[in-house]
């Protein structure tokens, strides 16, 4: 794989997940909260999260592996890697997949079977952790994106 193929599906992936949690919780949340009671809202955000979470997935794969590609063939490996904000951005980038995985496996397949269920309360309270999760995670891959943009133009 050739570096420039390697950076364009990296920036792919990561414009695919950051950009979809910026309109998911800038956007598409605050509407919905405005549009529709809990007990509409909650099985929206199910169906939304479902189709949304397939893109991550991929999106998460192609960042790891065109990242190590870069890492070990272009920068020389993790023990030989000088660039500070490319070691910020690795160590960004791997909290960013704990907590995404994390709300994967957890608070989102409890929020599927409250829904389910019908217990709206419970999917109130597990939506409100993803929230926060998610705000993290959108944060961090923002400042990624600062440190990717502008990081080997600073003394980093």
């Amino acid at each position: 794989m050739s570096y420039s193929i390697a950076f364009t599906l990296h920036l792919i992936g990561a414009v695919i997940w950051v950009g979809g949690m910026f309109f998911a919780h800038m956007v598409l949340r605050p509407s919905a909260v405005e549009e529709l009671e809990p007990p509409q809202r909650l099985p929206l955000w199910v169906a939304v999260f479902g189709r949304f979470f397939f893109w991550v997935w991929i999106s998460v794969a192609t960042i790891l592996v065109t990242g190590y590609w870069m890492i070990f063939d272009v920068f020389g490996g993790l023990l030989g890697l000088k660039a500070h904000y490319i070691q910020a951005m690795h160590t960004i980038g791997l909290i960013m997949t704990a907590i995404y995985t994390y709300i994967y496996f957890v608070p989102y397949q409890k929020l599927k079977a409250a829904v389910a269920n019908k217990e709206y309360p419970v999917g109130g309270a597990l939506m409100n952790k993803i929230r926060q999760l998610v705000t993290t995670n959108l944060v961090l891959g923002l400042i990624t994106i600062i440190i990717a943009s502008g990081g080997k133009y600073v003394n980093f």
